[in-house]
């Protein structure tokens, strides 16, 4: 295919509920030769725009998520090729035998324009999405960073929470979060008693196994199913709450392992993205103005909240 001149089909800063949030690149032949000179695989990203539900969920649902969104840009070169239109866009469809008017297709090549992953198809989930990206940088030759580690390990948990009483849940959070499966922890009281709120992963774990490793930390004294009168504590995530850390959106996986961290004196920001440790040098440098505290808040919604 022959390179054409830079125009505004370079990249698309347009908003259409199909595309997410990210900024891509409209043109394969200079996205390919772009991908090239920063040595960076070629995300294809084949879209129906206007496109049916699938295609407006999978842009609204899964392409806003700010972890995949910065991966993309960041670990790639992103190219959105519409599967609705003639031109150069069905150029790009012929090159790669990709059908018009489909759902969405993610593509992951080289340099030469070749696959380096599995063709990503009837899956429109984030962990799909997700794990496409993880096997890319892994087959790129790099290191696939922490927060995308815990980003997938997140999406792909299949959840189920249970609730442990002990004597200080400020610990408990600290402790219970280092088990295997856990995804969240949350400090609150249930039946008189402080207790942890635990999410985990059931595919990785099971209550007994939880209480058993818990208990050996006095975490574990009794354990309860029901969520019937439990109510979470102002101060859950302790040690996150009396850092700067706490105006940083996070995942619920992130916070509680950032929460450990800190009460362990470890390294709290290696489970950060580096858009994360961004915000947190600017909330640092800017320590007249106030801040939102992002505990226990929903992550894609703060992000937006935060950054806008």
């Amino acid at each position: 295919m022959t390179f054409y001149s830079l125009s505004a089909q370079e990249v698309s800063f347009l908003k259409h509920t199909e595309l997410g949030n990210i900024h891509w690149f409209r043109n394969y032949d200079y996205a390919l030769a772009k991908a090239n000179e920063e040595n960076k695989p070629l995300l294809i990203f084949f879209q129906e725009v206007p496109g049916c539900s699938t295609c407006r969920n999978y842009g609204e649902d899964v392409l806003t998520h700010p972890h995949i969104v910065e991966a993309i840009e960041s670990h790639f070169v992103p190219l959105c090729v519409f599967n609705n239109k003639g031109g150069k866009d069905k150029e790009v469809l012929n090159l790669y035998n990709e059908p018009t008017w489909n759902n969405p297709v993610v593509r992951v090549v080289n340099g030469a324009g070749k696959n380096i992953v599995d063709r990503l198809n009837g899956n429109y989930s984030s962990a799909g999405l997700v794990q496409t990206i993880n096997t890319a940088i892994t087959e790129s030759g790099n290191i696939v960073p922490p927060y995308l580690v815990l980003l997938e390990k997140e999406l792909l948990a299949d959840i189920e929470e249970v609730f442990l009483s002990m004597y200080c849940f400020w610990t408990g959070e600290k402790e219970i979060s280092a088990i295997p499966g856990v995804i969240g922890t949350q400090a609150g009281f249930m039946n008189g008693k402080e207790v942890v709120k635990v999410d985990y992963d059931i595919n990785k774990t099971n209550t007994k196994k939880i209480r058993k490793a818990a208990a050996k930390k006095s975490c574990g004294d009794d354990l309860y199913t029901s969520n019937t009168g439990y109510r979470m504590d102002s101060e859950s995530k302790y040690y996150l709450q009396h850092s700067a850390l706490k105006h940083v959106p996070m995942t619920a996986l992130q916070a509680t392992q950032v929460n450990r961290a800190l009460a362990l004196k470890e390294d709290a920001l290696m489970s950060l993205s580096p858009r994360q440790l961004d915000m947190y040098t600017l909330i640092t440098t800017e320590k007249e103005k106030t801040f939102s505290n992002y505990i226990e808040k929903d992550f894609i919604q703060s992000w937006y909240e935060a950054t806008k």
